[in-house]
């Protein structure tokens, strides 16, 4: 289950005043980890082939990807009961990422111009593959405070209610957005591309 129920009920003055006090602030606990798969190669079509051959195999797709991003959300809401109502208490959303890239192993021996095309490449999968973990962030952000922005009601029953309701909302919006940006990114692939080589051949000039 994504969140645990804890239930605190509030007893004296002291106490309340405490939860009354404490600023209520949303932010994550968010961590982003990295690991590498190598490839061979020696010509851009072998790089290409290496790619498909050993990128990472990704959930949604089923298929194999230059780069990968694993994301995990997780958390843990607390409620409180006093006057007859609950409430949350208290709200802390966790996120997990971790970027799966690719190291080439023949950089060092390849012609100048191959190692030119995956500079070029390669900066750009970490760009894709960090938009990611980036996305990913911003909803985790988003769901903590909604979580903690909501109303209270006369049962720990209904609150828990709209905290798995607000939960499923959040991510699969969430997952919506990551999907979107796949699409837009795929479609302009060639496009970018071309215009990164130029912008790198500028720069060398």
């Amino acid at each position: 289950m994504f969140l645990m129920r804890r239930v605190h009920r509030a007893f004296g003055a002291a106490f309340l005043l405490c939860l009354i006090s404490a600023p209520v602030q949303a932010e994550p606990v968010i961590s982003k980890s990295y690991s590498y798969f190598r490839i061979g190669g020696r010509t851009a079509e072998e790089l290409d082939k290496e790619l498909e051959r050993h990128g990472p195999v990704t959930k949604t797709s089923g298929h194999r990807h230059p780069g990968a991003t694993e994301i995990k959300f997780g958390g843990e809401v607390t409620y409180v009961e006093r006057g007859g109502r609950c409430s949350v208490g208290g709200a802390k959303v966790t996120l997990r990422t971790h970027i799966i890239l690719p190291r080439w192993n023949n950089g060092g021996k390849a012609e100048k111009d191959l190692r030119f095309i995956w500079a070029t490449l390669s900066s750009d999968i970490k760009r894709h593959e960090e938009r990611h973990a980036e996305i990913a962030r911003n909803y985790a952000r988003m769901l903590e405070k909604e979580l903690l922005a909501l109303p209270a009601r006369n049962t720990c029953d209904g609150v828990e209610a709209l905290v798995t309701e607000t939960t499923r909302r959040v991510l699969a919006e969430h997952d919506k957005q990551q999907a979107l940006f796949d699409r837009v990114e795929a479609k302009n692939f060639d496009a970018r591309m071309t215009r990164l080589l130029q912008y790198r051949i500028d720069q060398r000039q």
